[in-house]
């Protein structure tokens, strides 16, 4: 269940915020007028999330690689590797 908290919690309650973010490893999400307005996490989840998108990327572009044919054997990846490529 996600944690959902009116913006002028930020401004009373920010220790009890940052508190529940360090540890649940889980973003609070903050309203304004009702509405969703901002997610606010640790640095810790959010370095975990930015690595989890980086990791997406880089294997997309792999797949992309492989449906464009840019690839190659693994075992002349590991000869260049050995003769200082």
């Amino acid at each position: 269940m996600p944690n959902i908290r009116p913006s002028s919690d930020l401004r009373n309650k920010y220790n009890e915020i940052s508190e529940f973010c360090h540890e649940n490893n889980e973003p609070v999400y903050i309203t304004k007028n009702g509405k969703g307005d901002l997610a606010v996490m640790s640095i810790e989840t959010f370095e975990q999330l930015a690595g989890k998108f980086e990791l997406y990327k880089m294997l997309d572009e792999g797949l992309e690689d492989m449906k464009s044919n840019r690839v190659r054997a693994a075992a002349d990846v590991f000869i260049e590797l050995d003769n200082g490529i």
